[in-house]
């Protein structure tokens, strides 16, 4: 039996995980669920209920999208390595790991925020969220700098930092539709789009989940 990856349709979080796989060619079988409903095996392998989890032939499992990312670059050392080999630049992906799944994490509790009935949101708790979207992107951007021809966000070689911002851009386009960050960074539309051309990204392009239970 392969891995499993237990993933949602539209998560960010686990599509950098699947992402990886690709491009490890590490091949795997993808478990769609919807953590949030009673019908989910989430909590057999992650203690905090979340996803992605990875599992392994023998049962067992990991969770937390970087811990898993680390543990893929660890253990499959000869595939396709994820950072660089110069220590600054991959710390440098680190980082940009670091801001994008704190924007992924704004994006998340500002749906379920808007979830609310209209006299129950916090638009003060909105408005933080939004703070830190804006942060984000206006950080990755500035990484990705305004040279055309640049492909990817650290040096000359698809990465980590690339897995991670693809995943949130992606994330956007399904999430925060209405966003203007395209037109606001062009240069981060132009990385975007050249990311979900990869067979990596076209395998794995996130969708909105509906659902049938209430969200607790």
């Amino acid at each position: 039996m392969p891995l499993q990856v237990i993933s949602a349709a539209p998560s960010p979080y686990a599509r950098k995980v699947r992402i990886a796989l690709a491009e490890k060619r590490i091949p795997f079988e993808l478990i769609t669920e919807v953590p949030w409903e009673s019908t989910t095996k989430t909590p057999q392998y992650n203690p905090l209920e979340k996803l992605p989890i990875l599992i392994f032939e023998d049962g067992k499992a990991i969770y937390e999208s970087s811990y898993i990312l680390d543990y893929l670059e660890a253990k499959y050392p000869k595939t396709l390595p994820l950072l660089p080999a110069d220590i600054d630049r991959a710390l440098s992906a680190k980082q940009v790991q670091v801001v994008t799944d704190g924007v992924c994490d704004a994006l998340v509790l500002l749906f379920f925020e808007k979830q609310r009935g209209a006299d129950k949101r916090s638009e003060e708790w909105m408005a933080r969220q939004n703070r830190k979207i804006d942060g984000g992107l206006k950080a990755l951007a500035e990484w990705l700098g305004e040279d055309e021809s640049k492909e990817f966000l650290i040096g000359d070689a698809f990465g980590l930092a690339d897995i991670a911002a693809g995943s949130l851009l992606g994330y956007m386009k399904v999430r925060l539709a209405d966003h203007p960050w395209q037109q606001r960074y062009p240069n981060l539309s132009r990385y975007s789009d050249s990311l979900e051309r990869r067979q990596s990204f076209l395998q794995s392009v996130p969708r909105a989940q509906s659902f049938t239970e209430k969200v607790v």
